[in-house]
């Protein structure tokens, strides 16, 4: 949002200049993102927190300030003349009180309609309002001021001249100002006339009941709308406006009059009219706020450092908050005297009666102070946080380390220095995203803030796809990335589990070792980077078995196993899912299961001295079929355990000439060496006849 200082200066007589004057509502936390010039005016660019709709005005910012530099704070005090009087007081109904607190109106007869004047404008257009008319652009004026929403409607086609707030009806209609015909929901809040709705309450007016060059006679409505109902009905509608912005996040129930007698005041001075009757107010149900006990001791044990009396008072007081200061036997006969008062309250107060202590009673436009630390914090940030001392926390216990800490810093030293970049993630992904890449129960998040967000993530590869797309879109087209943290998914309607897991995304070149030039990264670059990375734990059993799950390519990946159990899964990302999210470059993926691979034990560097004897070779020439892998022979000479087998690799593989098809040859090397004699003929003999066997019972054919 915009606010101007020039504006705010009305308010408060603001002695410092528009910088200091940012600098100073930042550290309080009103944060100014940016200073610009609009239109011969200086603009703030505002970063207000969604539990500060208080704040989402020049005046609410205005308090900011005077409490900032102690100044008075001029109040808004509309003016309005005489009404003609009216024969009744215009209806209002309010059929759902829980949807609709309150409700405040006001005719104004005789209006004419007209552009604003240059001051109003010039105002209004600070956040992008247009200027539509003198009526609109009063209510508009009136949001930004003092932030609470109003609206205005074209008397003379209310039909049955009164207004009704009730719940939708199934099958009604209703066209927004944005000329869209709305399909209304049992569960929809509107505002209704006699017949029909007239408008989306708290969201949008309607488009039959509008302000036109024609209108003649207006009603002004000011409102409170819950704020839970005014948010589901504008995500039905997929609707986000400035009225559903505010009351969505909490309006000032004790705001609606005011604003209702400002928008009549603006009008009556930019579009003529005369009053008819006293404001019609309306209340269904109040907002209760309850007195909240502030303890000076409390004030020192959270903030650790003495704040005066004086300034505690006039802190909260510049805020709003009535702060009553009592003696003990004042506290304890009101707290005996109060029957609404809760039991936990009561014992904390009768327990700080003995000490100094002030009764709060927070104001209506402060919904999101409803604790003791609340009001602590009030008085932290406007006293200024660069004020307090810079000391550390006593803390009398000793460091405890997470128990997999060393494993996962491990993990990443080894992925940083492989060239792997750290990357963050969204953990809420779309349904479609959660169902692509894992067969895992969803879990839907109550409460989602948009469709795209509503699921927590199954998999971590939707995150890593998205962040590699991002890369590629701006040109970076080698990128390594890796992403650790935790998936979710729901083994029943009663609970949730996560699982803590670690992905690896790569693409485009990387550079030919000993040779001055680039390739593409392929299947076993990223192969080698998985078993460097996975060489740091005690692996005793380590197998690779072709093939992962179905967004991978068939034929470019495979699984990891671990003493039987799978740890993880690697290969190029499947071409039509490429081709799906527009990815020209070819992917590659690495998903490792950390609460598995974290059951094992870091390896340990093991000293052996080399041996004194001589090291004797041995090379077997087999042809296997193609269904058989080098894993397979590996583990077959293994559970030989010939302890003097230091080394059993491949040497040569060829397919083709006197090999048949479907099969190929390779040519196998076995290192015996003894760390405490000289190896017997006769000893490598017979363990190279084992060999032998071993690799024909997995139907190896030895070559002559």
């Amino acid at each position: 949002m915009r606010i101007s200082p020039t504006w705010l200066r009305e308010f408060v007589d603001i002695k410092v200049d528009d910088r200091q004057l940012a600098d100073d509502l930042t550290l309080a936390g009103i944060a100014v993102e940016s200073i610009q010039q609009l239109s011969g005016q200086t603009v703030f660019e505002m970063e207000i927190g969604t539990n500060r709709p208080d704040a989402m005005c020049h005046f609410g910012v205005a308090r900011e300030a005077s409490a900032i530099y102690d100044l008075p704070l001029k109040a808004i005090q509309p003016l309005l003349h005489k009404p003609q009087p009216a024969s009744k007081p215009f209806p209002i109904e309010i059929q759902d009180a829980n949807g609709c607190g309150r409700y405040t109106g006001r005719v104004i007869r005789n209006v004419k309609i007209a552009p604003s004047p240059a001051r109003i404008l010039d105002r209004v257009r600070i956040d992008e309002h247009g200027g539509v008319n003198n009526v609109v652009d009063a209510s508009n004026y009136a949001l930004m001021e003092m932030g609470h929403p109003t609206h205005a409607f074209d008397l003379d086609k209310l039909e049955g001249s009164k207004i009704i707030v009730r719940r939708a009806r199934r099958g009604e209609m209703v066209k927004t100002l944005d000329e869209v015909e709305r399909k209304l929901d049992p569960e929809d809040l509107v505002i209704a006339d006699a017949v029909k709705p007239v408008a989306l309450a708290g969201v949008m007016g309607g488009l039959d009941s509008a302000i036109s060059n024609s209108t003649r006679n207006i009603l002004i409505e000011s409102a409170w709308f819950d704020p839970a109902t005014v948010r589901k009905t504008a995500r039905r509608h997929g609707m986000h406006t400035d009225a559903s912005h505010i009351f969505e996040r909490g309006a000032d129930w004790g705001a609606a009059p005011l604003a209702c007698n400002r928008v009549a005041e603006l009008v009556l001075a930019t579009a003529d009219g005369e009053l008819e009757g006293e404001l019609v107010d309306t209340i269904a149900r109040r907002i209760p706020r309850h007195a909240l006990l502030l303890r000076r001791d409390e004030i020192l044990r959270l903030l650790g450092q003495e704040i005066t009396d004086r300034e505690i008072v006039r802190i909260l007081s510049r805020l709003g908050f009535k702060i009553s200061s009592h003696s003990s036997e004042e506290l304890k006969a009101m707290v005996w005297k109060a029957t609404d008062v809760p039991a936990e309250f009561r014992n904390m107060m009768l327990a700080s009666a003995e000490k100094k202590a002030w009764i709060v009673d927070p104001p209506t436009w402060r919904l999101d102070v409803d604790r003791e630390i609340d009001l602590i914090e009030e008085i932290a940030r406007i006293y200024g946080y660069n004020r307090f001392a810079n000391t550390l926390p006593a803390f009398g216990q000793g460091v405890v380390e997470l128990p997999h800490a060393a494993k996962e810093t491990k993990v990443r030293s080894v992925l940083l220095g492989l060239g792997y970049n750290e990357a963050i993630s969204p953990t809420f992904v779309s349904p479609a995203d959660a169902g692509a890449f894992s067969t895992a129960v969803q879990v839907p998040l109550a409460n989602p803030l948009s469709d795209e967000q509503s699921i927590m993530r199954t998999s971590l590869v939707s995150g890593m796809l998205g962040m590699l797309v991002w890369n590629l879109n701006r040109g970076t087209s080698d990128v390594r990335l890796f992403e650790m943290g935790n998936v979710f998914f729901a083994p029943s309607e009663e609970r949730a589990e996560e699982r803590k897991m670690i992905c690896l995304g790569a693409t485009g070149n990387v550079i030919e070792a000993g040779i001055h030039g680039t390739r593409a990264f392929g299947f076993f670059d990223l192969k080698g980077d998985l078993e460097t990375l996975l060489s740091r734990f005690e692996l005793s059993d380590l197998q690779l078995k072709p093939g992962a799950v179905g967004y991978y390519h068939p034929g470019r990946s495979a699984q990891v196993l671990a003493n039987g159990e799978l740890v993880a899964q690697f290969g190029q990302l499947h071409p039509d899912v490429a081709a799906a999210r527009k990815i020209k470059q070819e992917i590659y993926l690495a998903e490792i299961y950390l609460d598995r691979l974290f059951q094992l034990p870091l390896h340990t560097p093991r000293y052996e001295p080399l041996s004194r004897y001589p090291a004797v070779d041995r090379d077997f020439s087999f042809v296997f079929k193609d269904a058989v892998t080098f894993a397979q022979i590996h583990s077959s000479v293994q559970t030989l355990k010939i302890s003097e087998l230091q080394s059993f690799k491949p040497v040569e593989i060829f397919r083709g000439g006197a090999v048949p098809p479907g099969k190929y040859s390779v040519l196998l090397r076995a290192e015996f060496q003894s760390p405490e004699r000289t190896l017997r003929d006769d000893e490598v003999a017979n363990w190279s006849t084992q060999i032998i066997k071993a690799l024909e019972a997995i139907g190896g054919m030895q070559r002559a």
